[in-house]
């Protein structure tokens, strides 16, 4: 059953998080150690420059935390549980010594960034909320440049405007992002989609395990299948088709409609196909909201999580729908 936020859960979208984060220097995370989380205090909301580092690290190594947004919560402990799992380590998800000196490195986690032309180019005014209303809009792009380069480099916009306050992100200008490493490269074999924990695990031919990725995995009005299913096949952009006789219900709209393709579009940029009809795995207009609130029974990632993901899948590969996984914390 293909997912869209209903309009309750989307104005709990600009709920999480809270109020403005305060102001962050570059050096504040780049010095940072990871070894300190848990010893010293941010304000409430606000980002903690070790956070960001563990989570840009994490995302590195091919365990995603999501939205780096410098907050802890459990998709940051599901992603060290999942690096812990990648590393054939005791899988608690607690960042204990030993998985912090594995993550470490000495590359930059903030990098200055050049806003270009290209950026600031297909945005739209707004999104609308009711479906029949996105039908009439030529696509559903970004509202801003800071929203899409938020995406670009995996992280929350509140992180974004924490590390630019002054900037009006036009082009030409200089801004801080963070740097969240290239995309995993490989060949998935088996997926599995963890219902009881909201990870989708990626597992290579060999049994090693590729990507763990925070998901969003149905609900309980509208669960999510079980059992296997094989991947159909991947579309990039993916025009969404509304049906409300099969699928469910958004306000007032009783007809099909075809709701044009883009970032903000109810399924995201990608939507992987299931041979299970009208089920699928896609991406999200609303990334800080995965595994936070339910879908109507697909499997939602984070738009760049998806787009990863579908890069290493191919038709047939096996996706199996299960309820505890060895990634999950003991």
């Amino acid at each position: 059953m293909k997912t869209a936020l209903p309009m309750s859960l989307l104005a709990l979208a600009f709920s999480v998080g809270g109020a403005a984060a305060r102001e962050l220097r570059p050096e504040e995370i780049n010095t940072a150690s990871i070894a300190s989380i848990g010893t010293e205090k941010s304000g409430p909301g606000d980002p903690d420059p070790a956070i960001v580092r563990l989570q840009v690290l994490l995302d590195r190594a091919g365990s995603s935390p999501g939205v780096i947004d410098g907050l802890s919560g459990e998709n940051v402990d599901k992603a060290v549980a999942g690096f812990e799992a990648m590393n054939n380590l005791p899988v608690d998800g607690r960042l204990d010594p030993e998985v912090a000196s594995r993550l470490e490195g000495n590359a930059p986690i903030v990098e200055s960034y050049v806003v270009s032309a290209e950026d600031a180019a297909g945005l739209v005014d707004k999104i609308p909320e009711d479906y029949g209303e996105k039908a009439k809009m030529q696509s559903l792009g970004y509202t801003s440049v800071a929203e899409k380069l938020s995406e670009r480099f995996h992280m929350g916009i509140d992180l974004v405007h924490a590390l630019n306050p002054a900037s009006q992100f036009a082009p030409g200008d200089t801004v801080w992002v963070v740097n969240p490493g290239l995309p995993k490269e490989g060949k998935v074999k088996r997926i599995e989609a963890d219902r009881k924990t909201g990870q989708v695990l990626a597992y290579a031919a060999d049994g090693s395990l590729l990507a763990v990725y925070p998901a969003t995995i149905g609900s309980e009005d509208n669960p999510a299948p079980s059992g296997k299913h094989k991947v159909k096949g991947v579309a990039r952009m993916p025009v969404y088709r509304y049906d409300p006789k099969r699928n469910f219900k958004q306000g007032k709209n009783n007809k099909v409609l075809t709701i044009p393709k883009g970032p903000n579009g109810p399924v995201g940029t990608v939507w992987i196909d299931l041979t299970e009809p009208t089920y699928g795995i896609h991406g999200t207009p609303e990334p800080k909201l995965i595994d936070k609130v339910g879908s109507h029974g697909c499997v939602r990632l984070t738009n760049w999580d998806v787009e990863e993901l579908a890069s290493m899948v191919k038709p047939g590969v096996m996706v199996d729908f299960v309820k505890g996984s060895s990634a999950a914390p003991k």
